[in-house]
């Protein structure tokens, strides 16, 4: 069988069809109910004359919907393209317009906005209407239940390996792009990771027949996982990490469709769910949940986290010190993975006897760290490089042959993803990690990367959270800036906390401002909003 994500969770449906596949709040869905209401949505897709390659928006929250949706597409090997629900009329029209989506699910509470894009739309022949109970079905659309309810399961199909999933990335800078691979190279990589949290037991080569039957064992003794991806199933943090690993070892997907991120709800859901993995996205999440964790303990009704063996963090700078706090309630694993939709670099695993320090991380096999200059870091060096990553390499960006030719490329006869992140190597072969190369700052000709700021100043016990940045200066070409937001009530004075930072950087990083504001701005999947923190810094302090 060719390794296709629909053709994997069909032969999963085959095996455990009673078992639990999907749950958001109340409504429970089973294996057998996930195929085949993906395979009726599949009809409706088809009847429209979509297809092989055929793009299709997914622009809803967190919920069963988003992943029958995008089962839906891949059964027709067809291309779910994620859909960011903060995105205004503008950037809705370029996503859909630049990934070529024939068709768009959308949730019903965006019922305006899509009638206020639909006439720019000219590719998109059918609309799918979510029902929340926020507006009617619009004219032009068509229901979702109806859809399930009216039609008859596509019938199931030979596929390729070679069909190509995508997802959109937008960085942080610059407008989005699909970052594009093939199924059998993206799901094989998915499996090792399976593999390698102990879901699934480890393959030198996939054999789904293999796969089948150690998911019928687990499920026979009740050892299927249970995950809860806390960020938006729109990132590939939520859907990778959260959805799809779990999906392949047969799992159950926990989805809560709340927008904002409520610790108390993730905890609740997970003594209800008996949730095994939580999936975030570094200290923007699991600050909160640490938050939640302490106050409950201490009004006297802690959590009960007894069922939690991991919590898996990707993306954002997870601290130590958080990490630790986090340990203290449960004896668990904390996986910490260094990557990006264009590859993954390392990881760091934390537990109660094995601490992990902030931003230190072991490389991944095939991963190599070079100078601009095109030369190795030797480990120790003190020498900056950029990261490199071999193995799972996109086949680049969608319609962007410039951007996939600068980022995708070969370092002495191997093909590597650049996606801009720096690094210094260390003598014992760990990373530390600095930064995006294109947020760094260059300050008197010295380099400063805003994450390894960031880490020193919300190091204080008084701050919250903080994002950095340059503002031109006359003296220095850019100075460094601090945008940070306090724990609770506290207060703090700007130079006392440029002084905290100085026991932990060299002089030349340290902020020559900090702007206190009330709330630090993230996307929704925990990422820097760097935009907002420029524009913030320069209308404040200029």
């Amino acid at each position: 069988m060719e390794i296709q994500y629909a053709s994997v969770w069909e032969k999963n449906s085959d095996v455990i069809p009673d078992k639990t596949a999907l749950i958001c709040g109340d409504n429970e869905v089973s294996w057998k109910d996930f195929d085949e209401r993906a395979a009726k949505l599949a009809s409706v897709l088809d009847e429209n004359g979509l297809g092989d390659d055929s793009k299709v928006g997914l622009y809803l929250h967190n919920s069963n919907e988003y992943l029958e949706a995008q089962y839906a597409v891949f059964k027709i090997q067809g291309v779910p393209i994620n859909v960011n629900y903060r995105y205004k009329e503008e950037e809705l029209v370029y996503l859909l317009d630049n990934s070529d989506s024939e068709a768009l699910f959308y949730q019903g509470c965006y019922a305006d906005q899509v009638l206020a894009i639909k006439d720019k739309l000219s590719k998109v022949k059918v609309f799918v209407q979510v029902d929340d109970g926020s507006s009617d079905t619009l004219d032009f659309s068509v229901d979702y239940e109806t859809c399930i309810r009216s039609n008859n399961p596509m019938e199931r199909m030979e596929r390729s390996g070679e069909n190509i999933y995508m997802l959109y990335t937008g960085g942080t800078t610059g407008m989005p792009k699909g970052v594009m691979y093939q199924h059998e190279g993206h799901l094989s990589a998915m499996l090792s990771t399976a593999g390698a949290w102990g879901l699934i037991p480890l393959q030198e080569k996939i054999d789904i027949e293999s796969l089948s039957a150690a998911i019928k064992e687990n499920a026979e003794t009740n050892n299927l996982p249970v995950s809860i991806p806390a960020c938006p199933l729109m990132h590939g943090t939520g859907m990778w990490l959260g959805a799809m690993i779990p999906l392949l070892a047969g799992g159950c997907v926990v989805t809560i469709p709340q927008l904002g991120f409520d610790p108390d709800l993730l905890f609740r859901e997970s003594e209800r769910r008996k949730a095994n993995n939580l999936v975030i996205v570094g200290d923007a999440f699991a600050k909160p949940m640490l938050d939640a964790l302490d106050k409950a303990s201490i009004d006297g009704n802690p959590y009960n986290l007894e069922s939690v063996n991991n919590i898996i963090s990707s993306g954002v700078m997870w601290s130590s010190e958080v990490k630790e706090g986090l340990l203290r309630h449960n004896d668990m694993v904390l996986v910490d993975a260094m990557g990006s939709t264009e590859g993954g670099m390392g990881g760091s695993v934390a537990s109660r006897d094995v601490p992990a320090p902030t931003a230190k991380f072991v490389l991944n096999p095939g991963v190599i760290v070079i100078t601009d200059e095109g030369e190795h870091v030797e480990p120790g060096s003190g020498k900056m490089g950029k990261i490199g990553t071999s193995g799972l390499v996109p086949l680049g960006y969608f319609k962007d042959e410039k951007k996939s030719a600068e980022t995708f490329k070969e370092f002495e006869g191997v093909r590597y993803s650049f996606p801009g992140d720096y690094a210094t190597l260390e003598v014992d072969g760990t990373i530390t990690l600095l930064g995006r190369g294109s947020n760094c700052i260059n300050t008197a000709g010295e380099k400063v990367y805003p994450e390894e700021v960031e880490e020193a100043v919300k190091r204080h016990p008084d701050i919250f959270d903080c994002l950095v940045v340059g503002l031109k200066d006359d003296r220095f070409g850019q100075r460094v800036v601090a945008l940070a937001s306090f724990q609770d009530e506290r207060e703090l004075e700007e130079q006392d906390l440029i002084s905290f930072t100085r026991e932990h950087l060299a002089g030349y990083k340290l902020p020559k401002q900090v702007l206190f504001v009330p709330k630090v701005m993230r996307a929704p999947n925990g990422k820097a909003d760097y935009k907002w923190a420029k524009e913030t810094a320069e209308k404040e302090l200029g």
